[in-house]
């Protein structure tokens, strides 16, 4: 995608992410997240829910790779702001969505929603610019 060919009301591409026990579990060990509601079935249950969960670390992590894999290589994430909701379960789909909602010069704000079967798991505004120099 050309960032500068964006428009407010672009759509992104749906992506459906299927959450197994094992991306749970690696998806948080991955961001050092190790509490035990994101491992422990066991722990989780006396917390409360019926399951391990997504971290939000990891919830993080998959918003941004919605936003750059559309972007492209040639993206960075400037900005991230996020708000959770119903959690990611072993067995659940999140369906990623997004639309552009602002355009400032180079600079491109996308709402983002990933819900799953109970609603929306985590609902985020992205802003994401073209890389802008020098090597990583």
């Amino acid at each position: 995608m050309n960032l500068s060919d964006c428009v407010i009301g672009t759509q992104l591409p749906a992506l459906d992410i299927p959450l197994d026990r094992t991306t749970i579990v690696a998806t948080a060990m991955a961001s050092q997240d190790f509490e035990d509601v994101h491992h422990d079935p066991g722990a989780a249950k006396k917390r409360g829910t019926p399951d391990i969960f997504m971290s939000i670390n990891s919830t993080n992590g998959f918003v941004d790779r919605f936003v750059t894999d559309w972007a492209g290589p040639a993206s960075r994430i400037r900005r991230v702001s996020l708000r959770l909701g119903v959690p990611n379960f072993p067995g659940d789909t999140m369906r990623m969505t997004g639309e552009v909602s602002a355009v400032d010069g180079d600079a491109v704000t996308i709402e983002v929603t990933g819900r799953n079967k109970r609603g929306a798991h985590v609902t985020a505004q992205v802003v994401v610019a073209p890389y802008e120099g020098g090597t990583r």
